[in-house]
């Protein structure tokens, strides 16, 4: 060989020595690196795999890889890569690793083998990268697949792959109930204390559940606040007594960031799927949508009901939904058709048995139901927002037909209108009610507005709508007292003029009703309130309110609710006296 090409070959060779160092810098600063032996024993470790570790160089030489080992891969994995990686080929897979500290993180992982001679491998070298926040990233994701980013509670993804699983039991002999939670009132809670305090609750509901029902149930939240829960191999009187304790344990108030104490009740609907129901399933989806719309049902019922109560799905209650969804759809034209009225009835003095005032009573008489019950059909105004446009109409029907009256000299005191919560806070309110008396010319003091006790739940927004009204001049009645929420605390400073002491308490005048009542009626006079009963029906009810001091009420042993006519008829017949006969 020559000297040339001596010189020659030593130029490449140091030139191949350079790039090999290049590479190596290159591989070192871009990666995490380790050499193991043949027996997995750490002989190299750069400095990034220190880093990411928490191990220095010290520690980890000598040592193999289960120093890091993070216990979250099975047995299985580790011996597939050896397996892969003893057979002289490249292994590549990610991998979660344990730092010193305690944390973990991922690697994407490739390990090469190298061989001697023989074809068998002499040492290892594994080069990773970090990908942890990668992993994170997807980790995210993954759970906001199945989980719900606010109460932490399963969705209705992962509600859904546990039916799955639930419908592959092949031994079951008993049912599958699925529960359907929503709370109630919780938009007025939104409206009062704002999102934020609304958000908390429902975070605080969804631990309540947890802690109530200790793994009896796969609970999930499908949005706002609602929540369905799954019961595997329960029976019905099994899930009457969970559902009793769901609702016993939200009777205790939900403290909210040191500043708020609420109670919220829930209202439940309970749907079953036999043994039989599941095992001859079709789809999957089908037979839940199915369970959950059942549920969804008897939950609306209980709602119905005054909420705070659970409830079966049954056919009665799905044909009595079924009619409130038709009737719901025919109130969207029954003004346009004409098809409310108002009747009257008369509000008298209980001793003379002369007429003080009346009462206007909506009616609704629909071409396809006939005369439907207020009781059936005004929820449903409310429930849709169809009260407001008709409490406007009855505000100007009423103070049209008070101003007939007045022109066929017919005096009366005053005629008492119902007004809905939603009608009474609808922002629009008092300028409409001015509007009206404006286009109608009537004097304001003719007028009673009758408001139920749940319109004080927001105290501070009512206050200034009643003092509009006492300004107007316009007489303000709690109607149904002692059915709500208000506090005694400040009923004395209201402008309140009268109460109206419920029907069902005159209704049942046993020995407690009379304590109610009495006790209703004392306050009434202590506090300087004008007191009518309803629902009078009997001498015997009337007897007792006489005798205890109630001078006025209404019912059908004076007189039914009238329309305008026959009322009209009635008053002139009795322009003088004003007494019913």
């Amino acid at each position: 060989m020559t000297q040339m090409t001596q010189s020659y070959l030593a130029g490449q060779l140091k030139l191949a020595l350079k790039n090999l160092k290049d590479i190596e810098y290159a591989v070192n600063e871009a990666s995490i690196v380790a050499i193991t032996d043949n027996n997995g024993i750490i002989n190299y470790a750069n400095e990034k795999f220190c880093e990411i570790s928490q191990y220095s160089k010290t520690e980890l030489l000598g040592q193999n890889h289960r120093i890091i080992n993070s216990g979250y891969h099975s047995k299985d994995f580790f011996k597939k890569m050896w397996k892969t990686i003893l057979n002289g080929q490249t292994w590549h897979g990610e991998i979660k690793n344990k730092a010193k500290d305690g944390s973990y993180y991922w690697v994407d992982t490739t390990i090469v083998p190298f061989l001697n001679d023989d074809g068998k491998p002499y040492q290892y070298i594994s080069i990773r990268n970090d990908i942890t926040t990668r992993k994170e990233f997807e980790e995210e994701i993954k759970y906001l697949a199945y989980y719900d980013s606010l109460t932490k509670l399963p969705n209705r993804n992962l509600m859904e792959k546990h039916f799955q699983k639930i419908l592959s039991y092949k031994e079951r002999n008993k049912p599958l109930a699925l529960m359907f939670i929503d709370l109630d009132r919780f938009k007025k809670i939104n409206d009062t204390f704002g999102h934020s305090v609304g958000d908390r609750l429902l975070e605080k509901v969804a631990e309540r559940l947890q802690h109530t029902l200790e793994g009896k149930a796969l609970i999930s939240r499908l949005g706002g606040d609602e929540f369905i829960l799954l019961v595997d191999q329960i029976q019905q009187k099994g899930v009457i007594k969970l559902a009793n304790e769901i609702l016993i344990s939200m009777l205790k108030p939900f403290h909210i960031d040191n500043k708020h104490n609420i109670i919220v009740t829930a209202s439940i609907g309970i749907s079953f799927a036999t043994p039989d129901d599941i095992r001859n399933h079709e789809k999957t989806t089908n037979f839940i949508e199915k369970l959950i719309q059942q549920a969804d049902i008897a939950m609306y019922y209980a709602k119905q009901q005054g909420g705070n109560r659970s409830q079966f799905n049954t056919p009665s209650i799905n044909a009595e939904i079924k009619r409130n969804f038709n009737l719901e759809n025919e109130l969207q034209h029954a003004l346009e058709k004409n098809e409310f009225s108002i009747h009257y009835q008369p509000i008298v003095d209980l001793n003379t048995r002369k007429i003080h005032g009346l009462e206007a009573l909506l009616r609704w008489e629909n071409s396809k139901y006939g005369c439907v019950s207020p009781y059936e059909f005004i929820p449903i105004l409310e429930e849709t927002g169809l009260i407001n446009k008709v409490g406007k109409w009855i505000l100007r029907t009423v103070c049209e037909q008070v101003k007939l009256w007045h022109k066929q000299h017919i005096d009366l005191s005053k005629v008492a209108i119902n007004i809905s919560p939603l009608q009474f806070n609808d922002e629009n309110f008092i300028n409409d009610l001015q509007d009206i008396l404006l286009e109608t010319q009537l004097n304001p003091k003719y007028l009673n507005l009758e408001i139920t006790e749940n319109v004080l739940y927001d105290i501070n927004n009512s206050l200034d709508i009643l003092y509009k009204l006492n300004h107007l001049n316009i007489s303000i009645s709690i109607d149904d007292f002692g059915t709500g929420y208000s506090s005694l605390s400040y009923l004395k400073f209201l402008p309140i003029d009268t109460l109206k002491i419920d029907k069902s308490f005159i209704d049942h005048l046993d020995e407690h009703g009379e304590v109610i009542v009495q006790s209703i009626m004392s306050m009434a006079k202590n506090l300087h309130f004008q007191l009518v009963a309803e629902g009078i029906e009997t001498e015997k009810q009337l007897k007792f309110l006489k005798k205890h001091g109630c001078e006025r009420g209404q019912g059908y042993l004076f007189c039914a609710p009238l329309s305008s006519e026959t009322m009209t008829s009635l008053l002139k017949r009795n322009l003088v006296t004003k007494s019913i006969l």
